[in-house]
């Protein structure tokens, strides 16, 4: 009897175990059709969470899930710019393989097959949102996602282009409210946190410690309150949650305190933590060399859907159960250096040991016994060297230098008419990258640059410009420094001086509108009006149609100078024009608004004036004058305390702008807030210590009685123009 006993149990046993391992096998190769969520935190590197042994912070939700999930070790991106990096994850494609190589100037093709569309074509709902402008729709990164969330906060346009960004609670919001709406468990979510990109500014919870290391904490707690959301609605056990980065910063490891520049671990290394459903595998820690581009095949596996042929990535599937994957390098390419400022871009390869970077002085780490990349073994390992070189280069067999944007050699002789002597490309597609400075001689240079930026955000202007002419001095191609000066000159209202500067970032940059389109505005400032059309219509020849807004910006020039020679026809035909390049540009009610206004008529203005600054509240980029223009129209009608709230947003928007500043003044003057219709005025001799600015200053001292005041600024004036 015990002896059948234990026979029975053990085949009870045996066939209960057969049943376990056969419903594994079932589980683990039935479609997946549950939620996916993809979490993409910007410009994190993975060394500086504590699953990676960072001890300095806590992260309890990236923790909770890496204990739920499979961390992997070795993750590497393959840019260290977010839209080219993000178009990698998105396409499952190389950078040279996508054609997106820069932050500005490329974008995604019209049509280019995504994950988000297959997810969509396989049935699921699609949603993105994102918290920085580098990753708008405009550049068809959006493309797939049923709903594409990239709306941001009112900024102006003289603030970078990479600070434009929405907290990512605010991002989180959007995402949970897209979530609230689902009907179905069967959806891809997307989420972007812009934390922890410069500049760094965590919360005051979260500040106490090193600024960097406060925005990942803070990064920490939108990702455990998404994880949160998903466990209320029971969607977290059946989800496939995967956490990574773009790319990480540098912090100063090898002379580059951000990113964009180098290839080294700092900025290369991203974390990857991939949540299963049912938890599975959860707590493996996975030791093999992966890459982004392995995401697609990976996802597309695992939902059985097909995958595109030609994919260079591999599913990750087989190492997410303890098998093996092929070995396979793993490339990745900065081309920041060439695009921005003419030095040599950078390639790379890393294997299981090894990282050879390609420039023209090559590099190789072995990065089992040297993991930070200190000791460049190129010259002892010539061999090694020698054998990814070549690896590397049958990989970019074929592969070009694209130029972002194009501009035609008949463009540039327009151009050259109109004065800009040096007209050449930024990017020369055929040069070597060995004829090119090498990165690693100018990371000084580069440092020096995001000096005078931080300058710049500290308000310390007149500090800044000094600094960055004394840069273009020894490297006049550099574009960007260019264009940041020429933008501080208008700030100080040195507006002569800011076309000159423009007018240099056009020679080397030819293809960037705004520089372009900044050069018109600036001789319409200035009363140029002939020089101005001119550049007006040259602008409008090198504009591509695609550029809607830098040509509605032109067209708005035109109208402007139209108004002025009170040519209401065509006025009214370039605010049409204007509109229809850029549909979020009212420029037909702001012309109806200015017409009653130069007439005298305030009351009538008014209402449109109102309707031009509801309607562009939606735009990320403002427009400058239509709050000033509400302002004093409000003042005119004496409802006072409405006028100094548009003054002020057009200063916030605008700081250069000094008509808005005086209007301000003479509210607050008006409303007898004496002290601050003063702080006001001294603000425009900090803003504008030009001549413009202190005779303005002279002039609003008169007005308010201040003759002692006044009489300080004009002889102050007189000195500096014997100097």
């Amino acid at each position: 009897m015990k002896v059948r006993t234990v026979f029975l149990m053990a085949a009870i046993v045996a066939i209960a175990g057969a049943a376990w391992f056969g419903w594994r096998y079932w589980a683990a190769s039935r479609p997946f059709a549950g939620p996916i969520v993809f979490i993409s935190i910007d410009t994190l590197r993975a060394d500086r969470l504590p699953i990676y042994g960072y001890e300095k912070i806590t992260t309890p939700a990236i923790d909770a899930l890496a204990t739920d999930g499979l961390v992997f070790d070795h993750a590497w991106a393959h840019s260290p710019q977010t839209l080219p990096s993000h178009a990698s994850i998105m396409t499952g494609l190389l950078p040279f393989e996508h054609g997106v190589r820069d932050n500005m100037g490329f974008s995604l093709k019209p049509g280019a097959w995504t994950l988000a569309g297959a997810l969509r074509s396989a049935g699921y709902a699609t949603g993105g949102f994102v918290s920085a402008y580098v990753l708008r729709a405009d550049v068809g990164i959006g493309q797939g996602f049923d709903a594409y969330d990239d709306r941001l906060p009112a900024a102006s346009p003289e603030v970078a282009i990479g600070d434009v960004q929405r907290d990512g609670a605010d991002t989180l919001a959007a995402a949970e409210a897209w979530l609230s709406s689902r009907t179905s468990s069967k959806f891809f979510l997307f989420l972007h946190l812009y934390e922890p990109h410069t500049p760094y500014a965590p919360p005051a919870r979260y500040a106490k410690g090193d600024p960097y290391d406060g925005e990942i904490a803070y990064a920490d707690e939108l990702v455990g309150k998404l994880i949160a959301t998903l466990k209320s609605r029971g969607l977290y056990d059946d989800a496939l949650i995967v956490l990574l980065s773009d790319h990480g910063e540098g912090l100063g490891d090898h002379g580059e305190m951000e990113h964009g520049l180098f290839l080294y671990r700092e900025t290369m290394h991203v974390p990857l933590i991939v949540k299963r459903p049912g938890r599975r595998g959860a707590g493996t820690r996975v030791a093999a060399p992966v890459q982004h581009i392995d995401l697609v095949p990976s996802l597309l596996s695992m939902i059985q859907a097909p995958v595109p042929a030609g994919l260079r990535g591999r599913s990750l599937a087989p190492v997410m159960d303890g098998g093996a994957i092929p070995e396979q390098g793993l490339y990745a390419e900065a081309m920041y250096p060439r695009y921005h400022f003419g030095w040599s871009e950078l390639y790379s390869l890393t294997d299981a040991r090894f990282r050879f970077i390609r420039a023209p002085r090559d590099e190789l780490y072995d990065t089992t016994n040297d993991p930070r990349e200190r000791r460049n073994l190129a010259g002892e390992r010539e061999q090694t060297r020698v054998a990814m070189r070549q690896a590397l280069d049958r990989l970019m067999a074929g592969a070009a230098i694209d130029a972002p944007g194009h501009v035609s050699a008949e463009d540039r002789e327009r151009l050259k008419a109109l004065g800009y002597i040096g007209m050449q490309a930024t990017v020369d597609t055929k040069a070597g990258a060995e004829s090119l400075p090498d990165p690693k001689d100018k990371v000084h240079v580069l440092e020096q640059y995001r000096r005078g930026l931080e300058l710049v955000r500290n308000g310390r202007t007149s500090d800044a410009i000094p600094v960055l002419k004394a840069i273009v001095d020894e490297n006049p191609r550099m574009a960007d420094v260019w264009s940041e000066i020429a933008g501080l000159l208008v700030r100080q209202g040195r507006h002569k001086e800011a076309i000159e500067a423009y007018k240099r970032q056009v020679e080397v940059a030819p293809h960037d509108p705004a520089a372009i389109v900044s050069v018109v505005q600036l001789l319409v400032e200035t009363g140029r009006s002939d020089e101005a059309r001119a550049q007006a219509d040259a602008a409008l020849k090198v504009l591509p149609a695609t550029e809607g807004r830098w040509r509605a910006a032109v067209h708005k020039m035109l109208m402007r100078m139209a108004v002025a020679r009170n040519d209401v026809a065509t006025a009214r035909a370039e605010a049409e024009l204007a509109r229809k390049e850029d549909a979020t540009l009212p420029l037909p009610a702001f012309l109806d608004g200015l017409i009653r206004y130069n007439a005298g008529q305030y009351a009538e203005a008014l209402p449109y004036f109102e309707q031009v600054v509801r309607e562009t509240e939606v735009r990320t980029f403002q427009v400058p004058d239509f709050r000033y223009y509400l302002g004093d129209t409000l003042g005119r009608l004496e409802r006072y305390d409405e006028a100094a709230k548009y003054f002020a947003e057009e200063i916030r928007f605008f700081p250069s702008s000094l008509n808005a500043r005086a209007g301000l003044a003479m509210v607050y003057r008006v409303q007898d807030r004496v002290d601050e219709s003063n702080r006001a005025v001294e603000a425009i001799l900090r803003q504008a210590p030009t001549p413009e600015g202190s005779a303005l200053a002279e002039k609003l001292w008169t007005m308010f009685g201040e003759s002692g005041r006044a009489a300080a600024v004009r002889a102050e004036r007189a000195r500096a123009a014997k100097r």
